[in-house]
């Protein structure tokens, strides 16, 4: 990923209206016709939403703002098309996703994890997509992610998903509280960054709030931020990718497991971590109530608004000074169903929310970060005192060290919710070593794996 605060502005040459208006309501290569994984790999040419009435059916992720922007901003410019949107937690579509794409398929939905839904033809291969609108010409590492090969590894062959922005996670926190333990500036290591932390707690601050309940376990989010200060992101992404004899058990992140065990014992988290939602860990942060929580980039201009000028965002600090930096930095993941009734009008949906200006603008003010697309798109101006400059610059870094990884949650459809949130959230009870978490999450992925 190369996401940063350049500002060119130059809107895409594809002339979405030109298309609409030379094109019927579906074109070859996208109908509901077409069944199995590759059907779509056919050459498309004019895949659009025509002008006759289309109701685009969806399934996308509760409590996050951008996508319903985007479908309406969709539907005014093109009024034809309207939208039945269901949405649940990604917990939730995590354990429904290959049910609901057989079943009762959307034409938009969002993924969680894509190598299993692959494997199943349950997802629209989009190559005839991405020849027609050019994504083939973006920068490769967009859409490697979404990519799986024949045998399920991901990161290379045909394309199975596209996004609708690129996230990232780092560490957000409250200006004031900070300023109180004598943080000015964002830790430059990891035991500055413990440092703080002990100051925070001292001062009779809750120095991270973080939510681990129910069927998420967040501390996912601190863990990988401490693998990526342990060790290579490269290694992390190899296990992500279902690469053959990779293993997150591993020396540097047993050290980062422990690292977080450390946090956990010496009361830097709030104690009623495992029963809180993100809905509450978001509450407690924008009122006030703690110093730093661990979280992603779509939530930068939620906290422009809701907490103006007293928030800062910055990427986990490397365990020695100079270091390069790394984070979670993938994309707002979204595919069609191979059973799809309007695949061409999801596919060009997909190309507007990374061509069009307006998709672009909601992109960067609500979603916070950097939107897909070619390397020379236009990019909103954002002001340099915002949390959002602030994210966007941080991805920067990440793209020049190259830093990116993939959420280990998204290892394999089931990693998640079977492996990381049980293991982590007994290990934030003390039931759980960090030893056992990371030996427990690899059996688990390996059984998944050979499934």
């Amino acid at each position: 990923m190369a996401h940063g605060p350049t500002r060119r502005p130059r809107i895409v040459a594809l002339t979405l209206a030109a298309l609409v208006a030379t094109a019927a309501c579906s074109a070859p290569g996208g109908d509901a016709g077409n069944d199995g994984a590759d059907a779509s790999a056919a050459p498309v040419t004019d895949a659009t939403c025509g002008t006759a009435p289309v109701t685009l059916k969806g399934y996308f992720e509760t409590g996050f703002p951008l996508p319903k922007n985007l479908s309406d901003e969709f539907t005014k410019q093109f009024p034809n098309v309207t939208w039945d949107i269901r949405e649940d937690q990604f917990a939730v579509i995590t354990q429904n996703a290959p049910r609901v794409l057989s079943d009762d398929p959307p034409d938009l939905m969002r993924l969680p994890q894509v190598s299993e839904l692959v494997k199943d033809g349950l997802l629209k291969n989009l190559d005839g997509y991405a020849s027609a609108f050019g994504w083939d010409k973006w920068p490769a590492s967009q859409l490697e992610q979404m990519r799986v090969s024949g045998t399920g590894e991901r990161g290379d062959g045909p394309l199975y998903a596209m996004g609708l922005n690129f996230s990232m996670t780092g560490i957000f926190y409250n200006k004031k509280l900070a300023a109180q333990v004598g943080m000015t500036q964002p830790p430059a290591t990891l035991a500055e960054l413990d440092t703080v932390l002990q100051k925070a707690k001292d001062a009779g601050l809750v120095p991270i709030n973080q939510f681990n309940g129910g069927a998420t376990g967040g501390l996912a989010f601190p863990l990988q931020n401490l693998m990526a200060a342990y060790g290579d992101p490269a290694a992390i992404n190899q296990w992500i990718y279902q690469k053959s004899g990779a293993t997150i058990d591993t020396p540097a992140n047993l050290r980062a497991a422990e690292h977080l065990q450390k946090w956990l014992k010496a009361g830097y988290f709030a104690p009623d971590i495992n029963s809180q939602d993100y809905a509450a860990m978001m509450s407690r942060f924008i009122g006030g109530k703690n110093l730093f929580i661990f979280d992603g980039d779509w939530e930068s201009g939620n906290l422009d608004k809701q907490m103006a000028g007293n928030v800062g965002f910055f990427l986990m600090p490397p365990a020695q000074a100079g270091g390069k930096r790394a984070a979670m930095s993938a994309p707002l993941t979204y595919g069609i169903s191979t059973k799809a009734k309007n695949a061409d009008c999801a596919a060009f949906f997909l190309n507007w929310v990374a061509t069009n200006q307006q998709a672009r603008d909601i992109a960067v003010k609500v979603g916070g970060s950097h939107p897909m697309g070619p390397a020379d798109a236009y990019m909103p101006a954002v002001a340099g005192n915002t949390v959002t400059a602030s994210t966007l610059a941080a991805g920067a870094t990440i793209g020049t060290d190259n830093g990116a990884m993939d959420f280990i949650a998204n290892a394999t459809g089931a990693i998640y919710a079977k492996g990381w949130t049980p293991q982590l959230q007994k290990m934030a009870a003390g039931q759980q070593t960090p030893d056992g978490l990371l030996k427990s999450v690899q059996k688990d992925y390996q059984s998944q794996v050979k499934d």
